[in-house]
C-alpha cells in the first residue's frame, strides 16, 4: 500500500472529479464504515465537549482550533482521499472521555492526547500535549466535569515534543513540592538533542508536513493521520524527578501503582509503555496507534528501529496478555477486550516485521530502496487492518527509512556516487531534453497520459534551471495539487499541497507551523556540553579557517572549568576542574548567563579575565539558521 498507488495515478489522470477515487488497491473497494468498530470505541466513553473548541493564550490569539474541522461531515469529496477522510472523521471528535475506572482522556484538543489518572489525592497527567495553554485547557475540561482535583504526578511517554510540551499548563510552578516527574531512561538528553541539533529544519519541514499554512477544508489540510494539527502556544519542559530505567519496574504515583514496559529504539529512541494492574489498563504509549507509524518521519529524524519496535510489540503482548480490559495510547482512539488487544498489537507487530524483513530480504537480493518502496506490497491481512494503513507513515517512505538505516545513502551505483547538485543538474536536464519550453510540453505530455510522477520530475528541474519560469511553476504547483488530493497518506497530502502553495505564493515563513520546540525550559535542560555542541554546529568552516583561539568557561556552580578552543574551523571542548593557562580569555558565569552570552545578550554580570575580543570573534564565525529557507525552488 502506497500513499498514492499507480492505480490512483492513472485514475487522477482523468480530470479533478477522479481524484475521488485515486485509492490504494485496499482501499478502492473498501465498503463505507460500519456503525461500530473504530467509529463506536472513538466515542465511547465520551463526557463533553470544550465548547466552544477554540484555545486562545493569554493574548486571545487562537493556539488552537477544534472547530476549524467541522467540514469533516458526510461522504469523502473528490478533493480527498476516502481513507484519509474516515481517519480525519475519527480523529477530529474532541472533549473528555471515560476509558477505564479512574482513567479519562482529552482527545482532539491537539496533535496528541491527555491521559488522566486518578489516584488517592489528585490525578497523574500522562503525555501533557504540545502547550501550555491546550493542556491547561485539557485539564480545566476534565475539572470541570470530574472535581477539582490537584496533579498530584506527571509522567511523559517519550521525548516527543507533543508529549511533555505543555507540563507547565499542568504544573504551571514547575515541579515544586512532592509532585513527581516520571520518564524513561534517557529522555533529557533526546528530547533537547533532537529539536535543538537539527531543529531549525525540523521545524520548517514541519511546517510542511503538517500543511500548517493550509486552509482548513476540504482542499486543504484535512488532517495528519496520526492527529489534526498541531497547537502553536508555550512549550515548556519540566526535568525528569524520578527515571524508569527496567521492564517490570513499579512505581506508585499517589496510590496508584504503574508496571512499566522500556522500549528504546521503538517510535522514539528512550520509550516506556506502562500498565495500570489494579484497574486492568494498558497505555501503550506511540507504540501501537490506528495507523502505520514513521520508520522516518518526513520532518527529518534519526531512522527507527522497525526490528525493535515488532520485537518490543511481541514482548507487550507476553507481559499484558490477559491483564487488561482496555489499550489506550497517546493518539487516537482506545482499544476494549482482551482479545482486540491482542489481536491491534500482533497485528501491528507483525506490519513492523515484514516491512523490516522483507527489506532485508530485498537488500539481500541487490534491490535498492527506491525499488524496494516501488514494488513491496503488504500481505492482504495486514494490508486491510485499519489500523495499519498509511496515515501518517507509508510503507514506501518507511521501506525507504529501512534501506537508509542499514545501506545508507548510496545505492550502490557509481552514476549516483558523484551527482551534481540539484540546481546544476536541472539546468543540464532541461538543455538535454530541448530547454524550458519543450520540457514543460513534454511534462504535459505526461500528466495527459497520467504519469504525475514523472510529470513532476520534469516541472521540478525546470523550476530548480529557472525558479521565475512562471509557466513550469503553474504546472508543477496543479500537479502536486492532484498528487495531493489522491493521496490517503496526510504528511503526503500536506507535503504535496504545502509545495504548491509555495509555488503560487512563495515562502511565506515559519507563521503558524507550530509552537516553537526551542523554548528556554528546553535551552535550560540542555547541559553545558550540549549547549557547546549547539554553537560548533553553526560554526561557519571556511569563515573560521584561519582563527585560533582558547577560552575557559567556569561555572563555579557546577564544579568545573570548560576548555573551548577554536581550531580549523572546528570548535572543540574538554571540561576539568583546573584552569588553562594557555586560555585566552576565562569567563566566570552562571548557566542562565551563558545561555543569555551564546544568545548574542551581551557579557551582563560574567566576570571577565583576559582578551574579551576573542569571544566576539568566536560569535563572529557563527552563522544563524535560516527558519524560511526555500523547499521547492532552489
Amino acid at each position: 500500500m502506497t500513499p498514492l498507488s499507480r492505480r490512483g495515478f492513472v485514475a487522477a489522470a482523468a480530470g479533478a472529479a477522479a481524484a475521488a477515487v485515486a485509492l490504494s488497491p485496499e482501499a478502492a473497494s473498501a465498503e463505507p464504515p460500519p456503525a461500530g468498530g473504530d467509529f463506536a470505541d472513538a466515542d465511547r466513553g465520551f463526557v463533553a465537549a470544550l465548547v466552544p473548541g477554540v484555545v486562545r493564550n493569554a493574548e486571545g490569539q487562537v493556539v488552537y482550533d477544534a472547530d476549524a474541522y467541522g467540514f469533516l461531515e458526510g461522504a469523502a469529496p473528490g478533493s480527498v482521499h476516502e481513507g484519509l477522510w474516515r481517519q480525519g472523521k475519527l480523529v477530529a471528535r474532541q472533549g473528555l472521555y471515560k476509558v477505564a475506572d479512574r482513567v479519562c482522556q482529552v482527545r482532539g484538543l491537539d496533535l496528541s492526547n491527555m491521559t488522566v489518572v486518578e489516584g488517592e489525592r489528585g490525578v497523574v497527567v500522562v503525555d501533557p500535549l504540545i502547550s501550555a495553554e491546550t493542556a491547561a485547557a485539557a485539564l480545566e475540561l476534565y475539572r470541570a466535569h470530574r472535581g477539582d482535583r490537584p496533579v498530584t504526578g506527571l509522567i511523559y511517554t517519550h521525548p516527543h515534543v507533543d508529549h511533555f510540551g505543555g507540563c507547565r499548563g499542568v504544573l504551571p510552578e514547575g515541579a515544586a513540592g512532592d509532585v513527581p516527574v516520571l520518564a524513561p531512561d534517557g529522555f533529557l538528553e533526546h528530547a533537547v538533542s533532537e529539536n535543538v541539533y537539527a531543529g531549525t529544519a525540523m521545524q520548517r519541514r514541519s511546517g510542511y508536513m503538517y500543511g500548517a499554512r493550509l486552509p482548513k477544508s476540504a482542499v486543504g489540510q484535512v488532517g495528519c493521520g496520526l492527529g489534526q494539527t498541531v497547537s502553536l502556544g508555550s512549550v515548556g519542559l519540566i526535568p525528569p524527578t524520578r527515571s524508569v530505567e527496567r521492564t517490570g519496574q513499579v512505581e506508585v504515583v499517589d496510590g496508584v501503582r504503574f508496571e512499566f514496559q522500556m522500549t528504546p529504539g521503538t517510535e522514539a529512541p528512550a520509550e516506556m509503555n506502562f500498565l495500570l494492574p489494579d484497574l486492568r489498563a494498558l497505555c501503550m504509549a506511540e507504540n501501537a496507534t490506528h495507523t502505520m507509524h514513521n520508520i522516518i518521519t518526513l520532518r527529518g529524524a534519526q531512522v527507527r528501529d522497525a526490528r525493535e519496535w515488532a520485537r518490543y510489540l511481541s514482548e507487550s503482548v507476553s507481559l499484558f496478555e490477559g491483564r487488561a480490559d482496555v489499550a489506550f495510547a497517546s493518539h487516537h482512539w482506545p482499544t476494549w477486550g482482551g482479545e482486540l488487544i491482542v489481536e491491534l498489537l500482533e497485528r501491528q507487530r507483525d506490519l513492523y516485521a515484514y516491512m523490516h524483513d522483507q527489506t532485508l530480504r530485498l537488500i539481500n537480493a541487490g534491490w535498492t530502496g527506491r525499488e524496494i518502496a516501488e514494488e513491496l506490497e503488504l500481505p492482504p491481512a495486514l494490508a486491510e487492518v485499519w489500523a495499519n494503513r498509511g496515515y501518517y507513515g507509508s510503507l514506501s517512505h518507511n521501506v525507504k527509512g529501512i534501506y537508509q538505516r542499514y545501506m545508507g545513502w548510496f545505492d550502490g551505483n557509481p552514476a549516483h556516487l558523484w551527482e551534481h547538485p540539484p540546481v546544476a543538474e536541472a539546468k543540464r536536464y532541461v538543455r538535454a531534453l530541448g530547454g524550458r519550453t519543450a520540457t514543460v510540453a513534454k511534462a504535459r505530455g505526461f500528466v495527459r497520459e497520467g504519469d504525475l510522477r514523472f510529470a513532476a520530475t520534469l516541472l521540478n528541474h525546470v523550476v530548480f534551471a529557472d525558479p521565475g519560469h512562471r509557466v513550469a511553476r503553474a504546472e508543477l504547483a496543479r500537479v502536486y495539487t492532484r498528487l495531493g488530493r489522491g493521496s490517503e497518506n496526510a504528511v503526503w497530502r500536506n507535503f504535496y499541497l504545502m509545495g504548491a502553495q509555495e509555488l503560487r505564493e512563495g515562502v511565506k515563513g515559519t507563521e503558524g507551523a507550530g509552537a516553537s520546540v526551542v523554548s528556554s525550559d528546553l535551552l535550560l535542560a540542555l547541559d553545558v556540553d550540549q549547549l557547546i555542541d549547539s554553537v560548533a554546529i553553526r560554526v561557519n568552516g571556511p569563515r573560521a579557517w584561519d582563527v585560533r583561539l582558547t577560552m575557559d568557561w567556569v561555572l563555579p556552580a557546577l564544579g568545573k572549568t570548560w576548555h573551548v578552543v577554536l581550531r580549523h574551523g572546528v570548535l572543540t571542548y574538554r571540561s576539568d576542574a583546573k584552569a588553562d593557562p594557555d586560555a585566552g580569555v576565562t569567563l566566570t558565569m552562571t548557566k542562565p548567563q551563558l545561555l543569555a552570552m551564546l544568545a548574542g545578550k551581551g557579557l551582563g554580570d560574567i566576570e571577565v579575565d583576559g582578551d574579551v575580543s576573542l569571544l566576539h570573534t568566536l560569535l563572529g564565525v557563527v552563522d544563524e539558521p535560516d527558519p524560511d529557507f526555500a523547499i521547492v525552488t532552489p
